[in-house]
Order: C-alpha cells, then sequence, then structure tokens
C-alpha cells in the first residue's frame, strides 16, 4: 500500500511536468512565429522585402543584405515597431556600392584677433602641411587649429586655384570667415573703414580667377562724423545737398524725404555715421528743409547743434522774420539758430578784398589776390607747396591792410578744401567762400561742407558746386592684373635694366624705366605678381641662383621706394633653371639673362618678354683665381684669361639689363648666402609671364643707382 502511494504521487507529479513542457514548448513556438510572421509583414508593408526573418525564443535575427545603410537602418525600426527592440539582433550586411561618389570638399576658414581656425573636407592629393603653413604665416604669433579631414577622392576642378585666391585673401582680411568650395569663394569680413571696404571689394574682385564665383560681405564701422554736418541749398540750380548725415536708416530716409519735398531730383548720398548731437536730428533737419523752401531758396547748414539759415538776397523781411521764428520756437531745445538776411554789399572804390587759388589738371597752383601780412602770404605759400608740392605752386598774391581778422583762417581753409578736388578754384571773400571743380571722390562734396563749416564757424556762409567725374575715381576704370602684364611689357619696350657687374646694384639708366614701371604698378593696384631673375649656365648653380635672387629683390626695393603697394608681391631667383634659349652661344646666354614679371593665379600661356644682359650670372673670380690673378686680372695684349672657371664665372657680372657695363677689376663677391624667397604657399605661380628686362622683384633705393654718366672702365674682361 505504500510503495503504490509512493507510485502514484510521483506518476501524478511526472504527467504534470510532461504537461508543462509540452504547454511551454507550444506557447514557444507560437510566440516565434507570431513575432517572425509579424516582423515580415511589417517588412513587406516598407518594401523590405530583401530581408529575412529567424527566431530562437524571445530572439529575432533579421538576415539579408541591404541595398546601403539607410535601407538597414530602415529595417531595424520597422522590426523595433513589431517587437521589442531589445529583441532584434542584426546579422544585416549592406552592399559595397560599384561607383561611390566623391564627398563635396569645402574648407571653412575662421580669422581673428585671436588666431586663424580651419576647419572642412580637403582632398589627399592637397598639400595640407602647406596649407596650415601658409596659415600660419598670416596669423604670425598667433594659433592656428587645424581641424581638416581628408578624403583619398580625385581633386574638383577649380580647386587648388579657389583655395590659392581665399588664402590670398585671408592676408587683407584680420577679421573674417571666408568660405572655400571648387567653384566659389564666400568672404564675410569687418573693415576698418568706408573707403578700406571700397578698396577691398576692388582689389579683390580684380584678383578673382575667371572661373571662379565670389560673393563677398564687407562691412564697415559706421564713421565718426565731427562735426556733424548737413547743408541743403535752394539756388538757380534747383535744390541739392552739400553735405548729409544721419544717425539711422530711418532719419536719412526721412531726410532724404524732405528734401524731396523741397525739390531735390537728383539721387543724394547721406552718410550714416555717428556723433549725432541730438536723437532729433531727423527733427531739425526736416523742419529746417521745410522752412527754407517756404523763403523761396537759400540754404541751411547743420553743424553739430549749430544751425545757420541763410536766406537768398533780396528775400521779404516780413517772411524771412515769420520762418525765423517759427524755427525758433519749433527746433529741438539742443539747437541753436542764427539767422543771416543778405543785403547788397557796399562797394568800395577798388572792389571787395578777395583771394583766388586755382588748381590745373596737371597740378599747377596758382595763388593770387590779397592776404593781410607778409607771413600769411608766406605760411600760405608754405601751406600750398605742402599740399601740392613745392615745384607746383606759383604765388601772386598781394599784401594789403585792414582785411577782416579771420582772413588767414579763412585762406587756408580754401586751400585745404581745393586739395580734396582733382581740379578747381576756390574764392574768398569777406562774406563767402566758393569751392568749384572736379573730382573723383563721391563724398567730396560733403566732406568739404564739413571741412568749411567745422573751420570758418556756424556763421559762415560758403557756396559749393563740385562735380563728380567717374574717370576721375581712383576706384575705378583700374587695369585687371592680366592688363597690367601686358602693360608692363609696353612699358619697359624696348629699353633693357643693367646692373653693375657681379651685383645687384641698379645702374643709372635703370632709373627712368623704374619710374614709368612705378607710375603703372601704383594703378594696378594690389595684384599677385612675382619677380623673377634669371641666369645662364655659365658658372656656378647655387650663385647663378643667389645672384637672380638678389637682382630680383633689388627690382622690388626700388619699386618699394617709389611708393608701389607691393605687398602682394613676391621674388625668387630661378638662376639657370629656366632657360629660353641655348646657353652655347652669346645669343642664347643674352636672352637667358633676364628678369620676368609673372602673375601669381590660375595657369595661362605665358607672355615673355625678353631683355638683354648687361653681365654674366655669378661672381666667382676671387674664389676660383689666385690670390695673384685677383689681385691683377687685366690680361696683357692678346694675352687670354688664365683660369676658365674664373671666366665663366666672370662671364655672368652682367646678368640682367640692357646696357653693358664692365669693370676692369674683379666684382666683388656679393653672392653671400642669402635665402631665396619662396613664393607663399598656395600661390605657386601658374600664370603668364612678361619678362620686363628688369633684374629683381624688390629694387634698390635711390641711393644705390649709378648715375647715368657713369662710364666703368673697360680694360678687363669680367664683362
Amino acid at each position: 500500500m505504500r510503495l503504490s502511494t509512493l507510485a502514484l504521487i510521483a506518476g501524478t507529479f511526472a504527467a504534470a511536468g510532461g504537461a508543462s513542457l509540452l504547454a511551454a514548448n507550444f506557447s514557444a513556438t507560437l510566440v516565434e512565429t507570431a513575432s517572425q510572421s509579424g516582423v515580415l509583414n511589417e517588412l513587406d508593408a516598407e518594401g523590405l522585402t530583401w530581408a529575412e526573418v529567424d527566431t530562437n525564443g524571445l530572439q529575432v535575427f533579421l538576415i539579408g543584405t541591404a541595398p546601403d545603410e539607410a535601407a538597414r537602418f530602415q529595417a531595424l525600426s520597422a522590426a523595433g515597431r513589431v517587437v521589442d527592440a531589445s529583441r532584434v539582433i542584426d546579422q544585416m550586411l549592406v552592399e559595397e556600392p560599384e561607383d561611390m561618389a566623391a564627398p563635396r570638399f569645402s574648407v571653412e576658414i575662421l580669422r581673428n584677433d585671436a588666431g586663424i581656425s580651419v576647419i572642412g573636407l580637403i582632398p589627399a592629393a592637397t598639400d595640407r602641411t602647406a596649407l596650415v603653413e601658409s596659415f600660419q604665416a598670416i596669423a604670425g604669433q598667433d594659433e592656428v587649429s587645424d581641424l581638416l579631414e581628408t578624403a583619398d577622392f580625385p581633386v574638383p576642378d577649380g580647386w587648388e586655384d579657389a583655395l590659392r585666391y581665399a588664402t590670398s585673401a585671408l592676408r587683407d582680411l584680420p577679421r573674417s570667415k571666408v568660405s572655400v568650395a571648387a567653384d566659389r569663394v564666400d568672404i564675410k569680413a569687418m573693415t576698418e573703414s568706408a573707403e578700406a571696404r571700397t578698396r577691398l571689394e576692388t582689389t579683390l574682385t580684380r584678383r578673382k580667377p575667371a572661373a571662379l564665383r565670389l560673393a563677398l560681405e564687407l562691412t564697415a564701422p559706421r564713421p565718426v562724423i565731427t562735426p556733424f554736418t548737413l547743408r541743403f541749398l535752394i539756388d538757380e540750380n534747383g535744390a541739392r545737398f552739400d553735405a548729409c548725415s544721419a544717425d539711422t536708416e530711418e532719419s536719412r530716409a526721412r531726410i532724404l524725404r524732405a528734401a524731396a519735398r523741397a525739390g531735390l531730383e537728383a539721387k543724394a548720398i547721406c552718410t550714416l555715421g555717428l556723433g549725432v548731437p541730438s536723437r532729433r536730428w531727423a527733427d531739425a533737419v526736416e523742419l529746417g528743409i521745410s522752412k527754407l523752401k517756404e523763403i523761396g531758396g537759400g540754404s541751411i547748414t547743420f553743424s553739430n547743434a549749430d544751425v545757420t539759415l541763410v536766406a537768398v538776397e533780396g528775400t521779404a523781411q516780413d517772411a524771412f522774420d515769420r520762418v525765423v521764428g517759427e524755427l525758433e520756437s519749433t527746433l529741438p531745445d539742443v539747437f541753436a539758430l542764427h539767422a543771416v538776411l543778405p543785403k547788397p554789399p557796399e562797394q568800395a572804390a577798388e572792389g571787395p578784398p578777395d583771394f583766388t587759388a586755382t588748381l590745373s589738371p596737371e597740378g599747377r597752383v596758382q595763388l593770387r589776390g590779397r592776404l593781410a601780412s607778409e607771413i600769411a602770404r608766406q605760411t600760405a605759400d608754405s601751406y600750398a607747396k605742402a599740399r601740392f608740392g613745392s615745384g607746383q605752386v606759383y604765388t601772386a598774391a598781394r599784401v594789403v591792410e585792414n582785411l577782416p581778422a579771420d582772413w588767414s583762417v579763412r585762406t587756408l581753409a580754401g586751400l585745404e578744401a581745393l586739395s580734396m578736388l582733382a581740379n578747381g578754384t576756390v574764392a574768398v571773400t569777406p562774406d563767402r567762400v566758393t569751392v568749384t571743380g572736379q573730382t573723383g571722390n563721391v563724398e567730396a562734396n560733403a566732406q568739404i561742407a564739413a571741412l568749411l563749416a567745422g573751420k570758418l564757424g556756424e556763421q559762415a556762409t560758403f557756396d559749393i558746386d563740385v562735380t563728380y567725374i567717374e574717370r576721375l575715381d581712383p576706384t575705378l576704370g583700374l587695369p585687371s592684373p592680366q592688363e597690367c602684364e601686358q602693360l608692363i611689357v609696353e612699358t619697359v619696350g624696348s629699353r633693357k635694366l643693367s646692373f653693375e657687374p657681379g651685383s645687384a646694384t641698379l645702374d643709372g639708366s635703370a632709373r627712368d624705366i623704374l619710374n614709368d614701371l612705378a607710375d603703372l604698378l601704383k594703378k594696378c593696384g594690389d595684384i599677385p605678381l612675382e619677380i623673377g631673375g634669371h641666369t645662364d649656365s655659365q658658372g656656378r648653380e647655387s650663385m647663378n641662383q643667389q645672384l637672380s635672387q638678389k637682382r630680383a629683390q633689388a627690382v622690388l626695393d626700388a619699386l618699394r621706394t617709389r611708393l608701389v603697394p607691393v605687398a602682394s608681391y613676391s621674388v625668387k631667383g630661378y638662376g639657370e633653371e629656366q632657360p629660353i634659349a641655348e646657353n652655347d652661344t652669346d645669343e642664347g646666354r643674352e636672352a637667358n639673362r633676364r628678369i620676368e614679371f609673372k602673375l601669381i593665379g590660375p595657369p595661362a600661356e605665358a607672355v615673355v618678354a625678353t631683355q638683354g644682359a648687361d653681365a654674366g650670372s655669378a661672381e666667382t673670380a676671387k674664389e676660383d683665381a689666385t690670390p695673384e690673378e685677383a689681385e691683377d686680372d687685366t690680361p696683357k695684349d692678346g694675352e687670354k684669361a688664365q683660369d676658365e672657371g674664373q671666366k665663366q664665372d666672370d662671364s655672368k657680372d652682367q646678368e640682367v639689363g640692357t646696357a653693358e657695363a664692365t669693370s676692369d677689376a674683379p666684382a666683388e663677391d656679393t653672392t653671400a648666402e642669402e635665402p631665396a624667397v619662396e613664393a607663399p604657399p598656395m600661390q605657386a605661380p601658374a600664370a603668364t609671364e612678361a619678362a620686363a628686362g628688369i633684374g629683381a622683384d624688390k629694387a634698390v633705393p635711390d641711393a644705390a643707382v649709378r648715375e647715368p654718366d657713369f662710364k666703368p672702365d673697360t680694360t678687363g674682361n669680367d664683362g
């Protein structure tokens, strides 16, 4: 009995365990089937038919080859919507693309007072080290943060040109953001002034490669205008501004609308600036212009808070009094009004005193009329010579007593106003200063008005009739860099530039050529120009390179002393590396001894204007000759030079130039080691060449240029 009871209990438990096992197995199979079916249905609904599903208990395995990463991620997301994402096991593969598309290469460059940071993706073929070094050269002691990444794909067309242009532009933009792509450069920068902004816009646009798109967004801080000046006139020529200043865009719009209601038809320039005397500046100006129209004409001048109203001669007294009274009662409190109703002047026997200064288009200045004393005449003469040049001023003014107390101030103010013109006249009388002429400065009227208002005081009366002439504007009509390159060749023409034998000192015949080139290059402005020196193959290669480098530098120095903007110029001595003729004939060697001007920019066909030579390449006589030969190298009649090496080296003493220069003694060794000046990184020469017969990219000072009448002794054998 006891055994049967135990067996019954054991059998019961065994049966229950077996039933539980069967139930669990059935439940697991049901869960797996449901999960697999649900996930497959969701994948099919998403169009992901390439994916297969397998299950193992609660785990769901995704199997298959996805066409791309996006499809793989989409399959994972679809499965996660059916079952818990933690149950999904990713066993999918991603198909390798047959031809992977190249990424978009771009660089963002930020420059400020803390340094330069550069971030972006560049081709692996781009010289990253040289690029960062070029940024470090620009930043100086400041930090350069290199956050660049590289990708091994072909370099897109235009990439190197765009990067080179952006690096060059960054030199002139201390606070800027430059975005570089293969076909486009975007520049956002802050400039120091409106004039600097205009100059940079012109320079950057002219320097841009032809195929590159450029987007410029240059801003300038508002200038401080002192005195804060506005002058509006209504006369027989109509309504116009001589000067206009405003503190905000809204104020400017209100002022221009008031002027239009008063009869202004031409487009007016109203400068936004700092220094406004009152927030109600626009209220005062609007009121003043409207009252000027009411009395029929004249002028109204605002100089800070001082307001001067000058009516037209012959204005009715009652109308004048009414307008003045209304202005005095309605002008904002800070403004003070001074009103003038001109009366016909009383004529003296010899007429009213006057002083006239004229400036011709050629720059000649004549001073005529009356001055208060001999000291006043000397002062006016000295001031004019300082402004216009001592050789350009002719003074024929006479000294007269009993002139107005402020006569000297008025005449000097008139001369300063005249200096703002290209040509014109200033006439000074006791009651008026009149300025007429032409200028290339679009803001000349406003600047002259501000000057006269500040110098002559609030009660002064002056007329300004200055015409803006576009051809006189120095920022317009400038030749392109390519045109400048061609003009260099035309300027030099058949002339040649020569050096002293064996040295980098230009002789006297170079002065006229350098002067002409300086006049041209000043008009060309800031262009990327390389001045390269070349020699023939005679002499040591290292000596030839050093001499060509020094002569190129000498030309650059000479141009700098003539006030040519050479900041974007570079020099390089090529020595004998780039011959343009065979070196086995005298003619070939002479052709190879040359100076070339070459634009740094996109590749272009070279335009070479070869030059004659004045001397051989590098002078090594003192190194190759014996001491006795160095002391006396003058050959006797019919005697040839003893040392062939010395003869070859001496033949280079006159490498570049146009006039032959010889010497009776071995030239001093001027080829001491001097590191070659390489073109800056990212500015590798790739443009047209213009050899203009000049020895170097940097010209020597005038003191180092020989006089034109210098005649070297020709008894030596080194020339």
